[in-house]
């Protein structure tokens, strides 16, 4: 097979337009394709009077595909065999069912793979399924009743189902197509496939884990809502059971050798019982800040110059990041082009923020995180589970200030960077769910977080002119970027207990939708590998 790149198209250009790109790049006719497959899309805005469509493809030739790629530079055109995803040996022999706890994208898929296998999987989910979750969150926003189980954190689908639903990752890994192939089989849009910044939207998301869930019971799996992994019980370093609490308060137990952590980053509660039946963790760096919101027109504009209102352009994104020389860096995370900012609470009388977009990315404004890195020498001591102190006292600062009742403290970014309360608003109307409240940052994240973040939005409005707008909205704060600890594990992805298998985002091994499926792989490959029997 042939992979040809660069292939720069105009605006629009259908499939037989990039086929026939694809054909005259290397000299052959669109008829003498045998298969013809998109593996990238992107947009060129780099001269935003010239916008273009960007393309990779794959083709088959009935021909030395070998020697016509020699006669090119390997980064334009060059021959590969498409990946294939095999499975390792199954040698798991055991009598018990594997357990997983968490059913967000890190579970789902673990679940799925160890289903697919016949060994049906019990999953344990603290939050309810996706419909009476969004049900609850609803009500949260509408009448600040936080239900600490059920919420943007917790439920069916874990705290990606309301984000933005973005599907790019940093990691270099061969299961990543077997995701992206997973979700566009289970509902997600196809362009996903080849997009080169895929997201589903969170309308579109919620449909993707209803059809994995069905898909897990299907295949002899159990997902069991509202039952929250208390404790677990272990005997000479090997674990033999899990005890887990339903919505009513009973508790239940369950026998098992295997159990994958999918926790996600907010479960603080069973991380400290983890930590109190001796499972080794460590501090971990991580990242807090604030969200910004510009108008999507103002960040279409920017980007895309006279044609910011060409549909075929959808709404535009941004990355951007900040490496002083002295001084702590910072960076833009989680952009929601036209989409919200909002209360993302788990715990009583605290305030997170957080954003989310539909797949339409229609919404009238654009927001991302602003992040400064954070490491454990900010944390209250040397404890492993010291950094969740520190996110809980930003979170309760956070609701203090914003009123008691789960509004978010605001401030605009002129105020801002003048060092000086915000008392009203500007053009910019904050999307904000349970509302905002005029703040000052800086009586609620630390002033390492505070310099870095005015620093960071100079430095980005000199690469994205209107970014320091005076009337752009800071809400914050954003304290759950990832998970604050580590829990340790082996080459075998196992604690220092065997059978307990940390996993995904609020393991520390993840971060992200798509790199938290891939390590509920990668740990379902570990156990269909695992010989013992108890």
């Amino acid at each position: 097979m042939l992979r040809i790149n660069e292939l720069k198209l105009p605006l629009g250009a259908g499939e037989y337009e990039i086929k026939k790109a694809a054909a005259k790049a290397i000299g052959v006719r669109p008829e003498d394709f045998l298969t013809f497959e998109i593996v990238r899309e992107s947009i060129d805005s780099r001269k935003r009077d010239h916008i273009f469509m960007v393309y990779s493809v794959d083709v088959r030739l009935d021909a030395a595909e070998e020697s016509i790629a020699g006669a090119f530079e390997q980064n334009k055109v060059f021959y590969h065999e498409p990946y294939r995803y095999e499975l390792p040996p199954i040698r798991r022999n055991s009598q018990f069912r594997p357990v997983i706890a968490g059913f967000g994208p890190a579970g789902m898929f673990c679940a799925l793979w160890l289903a697919r296998q016949g060994f049906r999987p019990i999953v344990l989910e603290r939050g309810h399924d996706i419909d009476t979750r969004k049900r609850d969150v609803e009500t949260f926003w509408r009448e600040r009743r936080l239900d600490t189980d059920s919420n943007v954190q917790f439920g069916e689908g874990g705290a990606g189902t309301f984000s933005d639903g973005k599907l790019t990752t940093g990691i270099k890994d061969c299961r990543i197509r077997e995701v992206i192939r997973t979700l566009v089989e289970y509902g997600a849009p196809e362009d996903i496939a080849y997009s080169a910044r895929p997201h589903i939207g969170t309308d579109r998301l919620c449909g993707v884990v209803k059809n994995i869930r069905e898909a897990v019971i299907s295949l002899g799996g159990e997902v069991r809502f509202g039952c929250r992994l208390s404790d677990i019980y272990v005997a000479n370093e090997f674990l033999h059971g899990v005890s887990y609490t339903d919505e009513n308060g009973g508790v239940h137990d369950v026998e098992t050798d295997c159990l994958v952590l999918c926790t996600g980053h907010s479960a603080r509660d069973t991380v400290e019982m983890l930590y109190r039946r001796g499972v080794k963790m460590e501090q971990k760096a991580f990242s807090v800040g604030t969200r910004i919101e510009h108008p999507q027109e103002m960040i279409n504009k920017t980007q895309y110059g006279k044609f910011y209102k060409d549909p075929r352009l959808g709404a535009a994104d941004y990355k951007l990041s900040n490496h002083p020389l002295h001084g702590r860096g910072g960076y833009t995370f989680c952009m929601c082009p036209g989409g919200t900012v909002v209360c993302a609470s788990s715990e009583e009388n605290t305030v997170v923020t957080n954003g989310m977009s539909n797949y339409a990315r229609d919404g009238e404004n654009a927001n991302s995180a602003i992040l400064i890195g954070i490491e454990p020498e900010f944390f209250p001591d040397n404890e492993p589970l010291s950094g969740y102190a520190f996110q809980r006292e930003l979170e309760k600062k956070a609701f203090d200030e914003g009123g008691g009742d789960y509004t978010a403290p605001c401030q605009l970014v002129g105020d801002f960077l003048s060092d000086k309360k915000t008392t009203r608003l500007g053009a910019v109307r904050p999307t904000c769910p349970t509302g905002v409240t005029g703040s000052d940052m800086r009586l609620i994240l630390p002033p390492a977080v505070t310099d870095g973040i005015a620093q960071a939005i100079t430095v980005f409005d000199r690469k994205l002119a209107g970014f320091a707008m005076k009337d752009a909205v800071l809400t914050f704060p954003e304290s759950r970027s990832s998970s604050p600890v580590r829990i340790l594990r082996d080459e075998f992805f196992q604690t220092n207990y065997y059978g307990l298998y940390p996993c995904g985002e609020g393991a520390g091994y993840a971060g992200g939708i798509v790199s938290a499926a891939v390590d509920g792989i990668k740990c379902a490959e570990r156990i269909l590998e695992d010989i013992t029997d108890f």
